[in-house]
C-alpha cells in the first residue's frame, strides 16, 4: 500500500518486548529511491522528550489506521486491542470485571490486567488491503 504525507497510519512493533504492540503516526516524508517512509510518531517522544520521535520505516512496517467499532460491550475470549504505554496491544478479553472494566490477557507478555473500557478496541488484521474484522 502506498501512504501519501499527512496519512495517519499505525507503525507495527517488532521490537523485543513490544511485539503485537501499535504505534500512533503520521507520515511526514517519503524517500522514493528505496520505498522508506519518515513518520513521526503520536504519543512516542524522542529521548530528550523534547519533541514527537520520527522514524525511518519500511512499508511493511506500516497500515491505515483500522476503523472505529463502538462496541458497548466485549465477549469471553474476544481478540482486543488496549491502549496502554503509549500505543495499542493485542490481547483477549478473559473477564468482565464489571460495566466499564475488563480482564485481558496479553499472550505476548502473558500478563492479564485490568483495563478500562474506554481503552479497549475491537480488534481488526489488516489483511490483502482490507481491513478484517477478528472473531
Amino acid at each position: 500500500m502506498n501512504f501519501g504525507l499527512g496519512d495517519k497510519v499505525e507503525v507495527c512493533s517488532t521490537e523485543e518486548g513490544f511485539l503485537g504492540s501499535y504505534y500512533l503516526a503520521t507520515v511526514v516524508s517519503r524517500l522514493d529511491n528505496n520505498g522508506l517512509y519518515v513518520v513521526r510518531y503520536d504519543t512516542l517522544l524522542e529521548d530528550n522528550s523534547s519533541q514527537p520521535l520520527t522514524e525511518t520505516l519500511y512499508p511493511e512496517e506500516l497500515r491505515p489506521r483500522p476503523p472505529r467499532v463502538v462496541a458497548s460491550s466485549f465477549a469471553l475470549y474476544q481478540q482486543v486491542d488496549v491502549f496502554d504505554n503509549d500505543g495499542w496491544w493485542v490481547g483477549e478479553i478473559c473477564e468482565k470485571v464489571d460495566d466499564d472494566h475488563y480482564c485481558v490477557y496479553f499472550s505476548t507478555t502473558e500478563e492479564e490486567i485490568v483495563c478500562p473500557a474506554s481503552a479497549i478496541r475491537v480488534h481488526h488484521e489488516w489483511f490483502n488491503g482490507q481491513w478484517v474484522r477478528s472473531n
